[in-house]
C-alpha cells in the first residue's frame, strides 16, 4: 500500500489518501513497467528541487514537462490553470508544495476514467467487440481476455472478424487450439458482419458467458470501413439487441497523441464504451491517457504492460499517478 495526493472535497489544497496496488502477487509492481513514461516526468522534481521559489519560469518548465510526456494542451492547460488558481489562493506558496498539488490534478483528472469492466452474468453472452487500428496489438489483447474471463470460470468464445488479415484469423484459431476455446471463423475476405454474426448465434445456442470478437484493424481515417464497423453493431442486434454490451478501443500508448485521435474518431463512429491501452511498457508516451481521459471521459478498462496474460491488468487511477509520478517520498502536502 502507498499513498498519493488528491484534492480535498472542499477543492482548497490537497490531501494524502491511500491507494492499493491492483496487482496481482508475484508481477511486477506497475511502476517497473513504466519506467520510461515516469523518466518522463522525472525533470519535474529537478525543477522543484533547484527553485529557489515559485515564478513564471518555473510553470513554464512544468507545462513544457507535461506536454513531452504527451498528456496533450487540454490536459496540461487544466492542470496548470488549476495550479495557478492554488498558488494565486495562497494554497501552494512554495515550491515543495508544488509537486503534491500536480498529482493531486493529475489523479483528479483520470480517477473518473477508472470504470472495471463487470461481465454482467444476466447477459449471456456478454459480447466484447473490440475495434482499433491495425498494430495496436487488438488481436494479442482477444487473447489476454480470453485467458483472464477463463481463469475467472467463465466460457468463452472468439469471433475472428478479422478477415482482411489471415495471420489475424490464423493467431486466433491457433490460441483457440491451444486453450481449449472454440473460435468462429470463415474464409478469408468474408463479410466481417456475417462472421460475427453467426459467432453470436452460435454462443447463445452454447451457453457461452463471454464472446469477444475480432474486427479487421482499420485505419480511423477510412470511412467505408467505419461504417462497416456500424453494419456489425446493426446485425447483432437483429439476435441481442442490446449486443454488443461493450464496444472496445484498443489502441497503442508509443503512438502518443495519435492514440487520441484515434480514440477520438472511432468514438464519433461506433460509439466506445471503453479503452484498452497497450505497449505502455515500451514507451515514454503513457502521459497520453491523461489526454484521453480530459477530453473523452471514456473508461480505460485495461492497460497492456508486458507480454504475459497477467500484463493485461485493469486500470486503477491511483496506482498509475504514483507510478508516473511518484512523490510521496519526495514532497510535503499543501496545507
Amino acid at each position: 500500500m502507498f499513498s498519493i495526493f488528491r484534492r480535498k472535497k472542499s477543492g482548497t489544497g490537497v490531501e494524502t489518501t491511500t491507494v492499493r496496488p491492483a496487482e496481482k502477487s508475484g508481477v511486477d509492481p506497475l511502476e517497473a513497467r513504466l519506467a520510461r513514461t515516469r523518466s518522463s516526468l522525472s525533470g519535474l522534481f529537478g525543477l522543484i528541487k533547484s527553485a529557489g521559489q515559485i515564478d513564471e519560469a518555473l510553470i513554464e518548465e512544468i507545462e513544457t514537462t507535461l506536454l513531452t510526456a504527451d498528456m496533450g494542451v487540454g490536459a496540461t492547460t487544466r492542470i496548470i490553470d488549476r495550479l495557478r488558481e492554488g498558488i494565486a489562493n495562497g494554497v501552494v506558496s512554495e515550491p515543495s508544495q508544488v509537486l503534491p498539488a500536480v498529482q493531486a490534478e493529475l489523479y483528479d483528472l483520470i480517477e473518473p476514467v477508472e470504470q472495471f469492466l463487470a461481465i454482467d452474468p444476466a447477459k449471456r453472452p456478454f459480447v466484447i467487440l473490440t475495434v482499433g487500428v491495425n498494430g495496436v496489438g487488438k488481436t494479442t489483447t482477444i487473447g489476454k481476455l480470453a485467458r483472464r474471463y477463463m481463469d475467472e470460470g467463465l466460457s468463452v468464445m472468439l469471433a475472428a472478424g478479422d478477415t482482411f488479415r489471415a495471420a489475424a484469423v490464423e493467431q486466433l484459431k491457433a490460441w483457440g487450439e491451444r486453450n481449449g476455446v472454440p473460435v468462429i471463423s470463415q474464409q478469408s475476405g468474408a463479410d466481417t458482419a456475417a462472421v460475427i454474426y453467426d459467432a453470436l448465434h452460435s454462443a447463445k445456442a452454447r451457453g457461452i458467458d463471454v464472446l469477444i470478437a475480432d474486427t479487421a484493424g482499420r485505419l480511423h481515417t477510412q470511412g467505408h470501413l467505419m461504417d462497416e464497423l456500424a453494419k456489425v453493431r446493426r446485425v447483432m442486434k437483429k439476435i441481442d439487441p442490446e449486443a454488443p454490451h461493450e464496444t472496445m478501443l484498443v489502441v497503442d500508448a508509443g503512438t502518443g497523441q495519435n492514440a487520441l485521435v484515434q480514440a477520438r474518431q472511432f468514438n464519433q463512429a461506433v460509439e466506445l464504451t471503453g479503452i484498452t491501452v497497450t505497449k505502455l511498457d515500451g514507451t515514454a508516451r503513457g502521459g497520453v491517457l491523461f489526454a484521453i481521459a480530459h477530453e473523452l471521459n471514456i473508461p480505460i478498462r485495461f492497460i497492456g504492460v508486458g507480454e504475459t496474460a497477467a500484463d493485461l491488468r485493469p486500470f486503477d487511477a491511483g496506482t498509475f499517478v504514483h507510478a508516473v509520478l511518484p512523490v510521496e517520498e519526495r514532497a510535503e502536502p499543501a496545507d
